[in-house]
């Protein structure tokens, strides 16, 4: 039983029919069961993104009484039911998406699961919190993440009781619905502007593959006695820190600075390895000098200056290598001696200070 949770309009329903059609093309069975849409809309939907089978059939059923009977009579090979907030139970008087009968319905869902051997998805709008029945209950729990003004979509694993968790695909929303990206680092630089100040490279990970991605800062004089920070992509938190690092270990006047900075293509950032890349791009903008733009960037950034080193460090090397930089800069640890990556000069950094004259072309 696998929960795929997301926002409204974010393009679940979208990427679960086409999941449905891809495996109804195998001539199996396919049920796909939606409290929310009508047969009709379905049908129009699916022709739109091209699925076509004989194999797969639509229910716009919201008893689960009902359901159940067809999915034990037909032995469907993927079951999707979309969404668990509208399915009820006749024996309970609550309404239908509130706690006792989301909590029943996963339940019985997970005795038919186990028992007819049957794959089923099932989709929840918003985020998945409140009593977190639903996570406790399944087996694998999927974000569908991103920004509905952004085509790029991320489909996080967070729980997974029978493979890795915090693994990532990278998907792009165009007309005929969901298509895999597979090399999302090349497209999140495809629009980058070179040499531009304010701009780095930072490599970070997501579950096992290494992204490459584009870090934005803004450092302007401020006309009011508080400056700003603004943080898109990253957390805020984290933002202030790496400020505070500067002004006290590099000696950046900002405090009369309002600073921005954007992740490009609507990407969340939130692992500590893009330090490096922020405070970088921070010091780029307010010295109006650009960073190297054959150079990337890789490490945290502690509260004395230091630079500390992070995971999975030579597969994060060998991406960098993999789409031509030629340079990236990391933080010096004795791991380095035991990692060869060729047609990369890997420049090393005790401290942030030493890394910003590295990175710098002035």
């Amino acid at each position: 039983l696998v929960l795929i949770g997301g926002d409204p309009g974010i393009g679940k329903s979208t990427l679960m029919l086409q999941a449905c059609g891809h495996v109804a093309r195998g001539k199996y069975p396919v049920f796909y069961i939606s409290g929310e849409e009508s047969a009709q809309q379905i049908k129009s939907r699916a022709r739109r993104l091209g699925i076509d089978s004989e194999s797969l059939y639509i229910l716009a059923e919201t008893n689960l009484d009902a359901i159940i009977q067809h999915i034990q009579q037909g032995q469907p090979q993927l079951v999707v039911i979309d969404s668990i907030q509208t399915v009820y139970i006749d024996e309970l008087d609550s309404p239908a998406g509130s706690v006792s009968q989301v909590r029943e319905c996963a339940a019985r869902l997970m005795r038919l699961a186990k028992t007819e051997g049957i794959p089923i998805h099932v989709t929840k709008t918003g985020v998945i919190a409140g009593p977190r029945v639903l996570e406790h209950t399944v087996d694998a729990v999927l974000y569908l993440e991103g920004d509905r003004f952004h085509i790029h979509r991320l489909l996080r694993c967070v729980k997974n009781r029978f493979g890795p968790a915090s693994e990532v695909g990278v998907f792009e929303m165009q007309d005929t619905g969901m298509v895999e990206v597979t090399n999302p680092s090349q497209v999140f630089l495809a629009e980058r502007l070179v040499p531009a100040t304010g701009s780095a490279i930072a490599v970070t990970m997501e579950g096992t593959r290494p992204l490459l991605v584009e870090i934005q800062a803004l450092s302007s004089t401020t006309a009011f006695g508080n400056p700003r920070r603004t943080a898109n992509g990253i957390d805020l938190n984290r933002l202030w820190l790496l400020v505070a690092v500067l002004s006290k270990r590099v000696g950046l006047r900002l405090f009369d600075q309002d600073v921005f900075v954007n992740v490009v293509g609507g990407l969340k950032v939130s692992e500590p390895a893009a330090d490096l890349a922020i405070a970088c791009a921070i010091h780029s903008s307010f010295c109006d000098v650009p960073i190297a733009p054959d150079m990337a960037l890789i490490g945290e950034v502690g509260l004395s200056g230091e630079l500390r080193t992070v995971s999975q460090l030579e597969a994060r090397l060998r991406e960098t290598a993999r789409l031509g930089f030629k340079r990236c800069l990391v933080p010096q640890t004795p791991a380095l001696g035991r990692i060869k990556v060729p047609d990369l000069e890997i420049l090393v950094a005790r401290t942030v200070a030493q890394a910003l004259k590295l990175a710098s072309l002035g």
